[in-house]
């Protein structure tokens, strides 16, 4: 699975601490309390994110997208520095935002702009804790499955995002299904609704469809550990969309 967010978040705190020690004892108390409370913030994220907890509601992120007052207060310095490491990163990656992988579902990265965002109004399945909806995309319809990174969503969630996406799909909408850089989280949601829409047999065939697409993917074994949960026990039956009945567009 590699280092997961709860250890890298762990490493952080303890840096952020000796930070605070040293300016402490250098005489410099006031300059060292951020350091101390982000540092604090640190490790919350490393317990919450940790597998056997799994709380990303811990971030107060809504269902529509948004972080009240409060959440970004409080977790300012997860939310604005994991942003800001990520445009950084798309950046200089030089990756496509998104990849069409069959048509109409495309996967990709947190759409901080405009021009990130797949043509066609596409419907939004946003699998992030931390990354804000962006206040012009509100006129797309908008699901929120929150995730922490490098963490799985959960089957129930998988399958609660196929089922909106296939309706979406039914309406000739397309659907749009992102995580921080459309590589794990994002991927699992794909693979699950390509075998739901009939793509694909299974989800590792999904996997190496999305890879043709998307070179960079790389899912952990969380990921595909909560894909095969979901494929045993998915209530999910192929679908030809083409054949369904189109419902009213909301």
């Amino acid at each position: 699975m590699g280092v997961g967010i709860s250890v890298l978040m762990g490493l952080k705190s303890a840096v952020l601490f000796l930070f605070f020690v040293s300016m402490r004892s250098l005489g410099f108390a006031l300059l060292s309390m951020p350091f101390l409370y982000s540092s604090m913030i640190a490790a919350l994220v490393s317990v919450a994110s940790h597998p056997s907890v799994d709380l990303p509601i811990l971030l107060g992120k809504s269902t529509d997208g948004s972080f009240p007052i409060w959440a970004a207060i409080m977790f300012s310095p997860y939310l604005y520095l994991v942003r800001l490491f990520s445009l950084l990163r798309r950046s200089a990656s030089g990756e496509d935002p998104y990849s069409e992988v069959s048509e109409g579902v495309y996967v990709g990265g947190w759409p901080y702009a405009a021009d990130k965002l797949p043509p066609g109004n596409p419907a939004i399945i946003d699998c992030t804790c931390e990354f804000p909806r962006r206040p012009e995309f509100k006129g797309h319809s908008y699901l929120c499955i929150p995730t922490w990174d490098t963490r799985a969503p959960q089957p129930v969630d998988i399958e609660s995002a196929v089922k909106w996406a296939v309706r979406k799909r039914a309406q000739n909408r397309p659907v749009f299904i992102h995580c921080a850089y459309g590589h794990g989280r994002s991927v699992a949601v794909m693979c699950a609704l390509l075998v739901a829409l009939g793509v694909v047999e299974d989800w590792k065939r999904a996997e190496k469809l999305i890879a043709e697409k998307r070179p960079y993917i790389r899912m952990n074994s969380l990921q595909r550990k909560s894909l095969e949960e979901w494929s045993k026990d998915r209530l999910s039956s192929v679908v030809n969309v083409g054949s369904m009945k189109q419902p009213n567009v909301y």
